[in-house]
């Protein structure tokens, strides 16, 4: 899934190089053209890696970086393929590429968004890929399709200026057999879980909530499993087996992206815009209504809270003892996982926006602007920039990690750095 095992962002004993570099080909195992745009980020499964992208030859507008006040949608109407790739991950070699769609995009897409911007979800027989409004998408390894679902238009808008359409982005979680979908959109808004290997509903329960852009994580609790969602209205935590929700919190930013973040005993919860920027850390025995009063930054389930300072697009990146945040403007905050209490902040390079959410291997964090410079830190109690990489393409899209390699999806490229050089 996203970003990794319960979209954690961290593989240790990964072995990364120390240094590499694409001027210089330095551990450079290879770089490939992906037509089109997407953002989803690779998901790797033994020795193969899934990307999406929506390709069109009209759409020249490409991606706007930077920090920008509008949003209204790049306004192109012609006809895109959206397709499911699957790369080796060693050699970069294309081992087949479908199109599960072809047409007129349903919703336009913000300047920054793409019409593929959701990863895909696999468990190592299927790949699961959603398009929003396009359709989900189910193939097997082999790159056959074995199931399909239309939702209708799904209608990833502003809350509060519905024609300012800004595509889907939630992505799929595929758990012991069965899908998770989160769809938070402008009209009938729901969670559901389908059966892997049919695509058989198992349930649906609607969620009153406006658009959101975030993607649902698992967590467990004794024997008991529960999805933990993020949201505007409220973010929320739902028996896996029935949909029946558990508990539930009101209070966040108004275009929240990001994915809860899973540790030990507490959830992490990451939010934005508007005049709410809550950092939460939620214990996973929450039920009931958790919902902070007014003055207060904890109670009987919210071990702590930050009522300013986080991020509507970034995950939260949570490694060892120290939860992590990455502002769009390039600063950086480290802070103690289990107290809340601020450790350090710094701010990264010279870019105006930062929208690819951190992650961490082996005692260092990697994270990259709009720009494409990648900045190393170290895992510790005060700042360390251990080294700046240029990329040389706008990226938005978060790293992967495999042993040995790490990836990077750039506007146009794919490119894989490890141990060996082309």
């Amino acid at each position: 899934m996203y970003r990794g095992y319960l979209s954690s962002g961290v593989l240790d004993n990964a072995k990364l190089p120390e240094s590499f570099s694409v001027t210089s080909s330095v551990n450079l195992k290879w770089k490939i053209n992906i037509p089109g745009l997407g953002h989803s980020s690779p998901v790797i499964w033994d020795d193969r890696l899934f990307i999406t992208t929506a390709v069109s030859k009209a759409d020249r507008e490409g991606i706007k970086i930077g920090i920008y006040g509008e949003g209204f949608p790049v306004p192109d109407s012609s006809v895109h393929d959206w397709k499911v790739i699957c790369i080796d991950k060693n050699s970069g070699k294309i081992l087949w590429e479908k199109t599960a769609y072809t047409g007129i995009p349903k919703i336009k897409r913000h300047p920054k968004s793409t019409h593929a911007n959701a990863s895909v979800a696999t468990d190592g027989k299927y790949v699961v890929a959603f398009f929003g409004s396009e359709g989900l998408y189910c193939f097997d390894f082999y790159g056959n399709l074995v199931w399909k679902k239309d939702f209708g238009i799904l209608k990833a808008v502003a809350f509060n200026l519905p024609s300012a359409e800004w595509e889907f982005a939630s992505s799929p979680v595929i758990y012991n057999g069965i899908l998770i979908i989160q769809c938070d959109v402008l009209e009938n808004s729901f969670l559901a879980t389908y059966d892997l290997q049919t695509g058989k509903e198992i349930w649906k329960i609607s969620r009153d909530d406006y658009p959101c852009w975030c993607t649902p994580n698992i967590y467990q609790i004794g024997n008991k499993t529960l999805i933990a969602v993020n949201g505007y209205k409220h973010r929320g935590g739902y028996d896996f087996e029935t949909g029946k929700e558990i508990w539930r919190m009101s209070g966040g930013g108004d275009v929240p992206i990001p994915t809860p973040v899973i540790g030990k005993d507490l959830i992490y919860f990451n939010s934005a815009h508007g005049p709410s920027s809550p950092i939460l850390a939620v214990k996973k025995t929450a039920v009931g209504d958790i919902t902070l009063k007014s003055d207060s930054r904890t109670n009987e389930f919210v071990a702590w809270s930050i009522p300013r300072g986080g991020s509507y697009i970034h995950s939260l990146l949570l490694y060892k003892d120290h939860l992590y945040n990455v502002n769009w403007n390039g600063t950086i905050q480290c802070y103690d996982a289990y107290t809340g209490n601020e450790i350090y902040r710094a701010k990264l390079g010279n870019s105006k926006s930062f929208i690819a959410s951190p992650v961490a291997a082996d005692g260092r964090i990697y994270i990259v602007d709009e720009e494409g410079t990648i900045y190393i830190i170290s895992d510790g109690n005060s700042f360390n920039l251990i080294r700046e990489i240029p990329l040389g393409e706008v990226c938005l899209t978060a790293p992967a990690i495999t042993e040995g390699t790490i990836f990077f999806r750039t506007q146009n490229s794919l490119l894989a750095f490890g141990s060996g050089t082309l």
